[in-house]
């Protein structure tokens, strides 16, 4: 069911920013990568997947194919067999073959930096592309998650009925110093503090900001 709070004022929102920048300064993204295409691949296969289960079977995956010409080489078979743990790897396998073959023919084997391009390759959605532009091309978006979905609507942050709508919302409403990070702060937020089944409201660093009304008394 979701749960929709009061919206905040800009000057909450501001507040709100704040505290979290103070509470971490220099959030980062807790996918595995050591470039930007092993980010793009990390992030196609995080899908329906947590991410301790991806970076599992990326940590190998990505000493051997590190690039799109090499992920080429160890061909559909080879990938599947680094990533046959993860949820619906034949389909991911066969997307990423499919995406590598279209960097390497209409990118010069580059990750794009222009979401349309991004958004035109096999497997990977506005999510993801959103992803990729902030995590490593450091552009002002955000990818709506079901963790920032849960916390801007839960919070009065930014209100709405799907992740587009809340992602326009928070386009408009974030202050424009806090853009680039704005993204990690929420995933981090909704992982670890503002949790679906019961936020650890006592220890949460934005309490007097949020709105939500049914703020849990203690985090047992």
């Amino acid at each position: 069911m979701l749960q929709q709070s009061p919206i905040m004022s800009l000057q909450e929102i501001d507040l709100f920013f704040e505290k979290l920048s103070g509470y971490n300064p220099d959030p980062k993204g807790e996918l595995y990568s050591i470039n930007s295409f092993t980010l793009l691949i990390a992030v196609v296969l995080s899908a329906q997947a947590t991410d301790k289960g991806v970076n599992k079977a990326t940590k190998e995956l990505f000493k051997v194919a590190p690039t799109p010409e090499k992920m080429l080489a160890l061909g559909e078979e080879g990938l599947k067999s680094y990533i046959k743990t993860i949820g619906l790897f034949n389909s991911k396998a066969r997307n990423i073959i499919a995406l590598c073959q279209r960097l390497v023919r209409d990118f010069k084997g580059e990750v794009p930096s222009q979401r349309e391009d991004l958004e035109s390759l096999p497997g990977v959605g506005r999510k993801t592309a959103n992803v990729v532009l902030n995590a490593a091309f450091h552009q002002p978006v955000i990818a709506v998650d079901t963790h920032i979905f849960r916390v801007s609507n839960r919070t009065g942050l930014a209100l709405g009925k799907n992740p587009l709508e809340v992602e326009k919302e928070l386009m408009k409403r974030i202050p424009p110093r806090f853009l680039i990070k704005a993204h990690h702060w929420l995933v981090l937020h909704g992982r670890y503090i503002c949790t679906a089944r019961k936020p650890h409201c006592p220890t949460c660093p934005v309490r007097n900001e949020c709105h939500y009304p049914y703020k849990t008394k203690d985090d047992r």
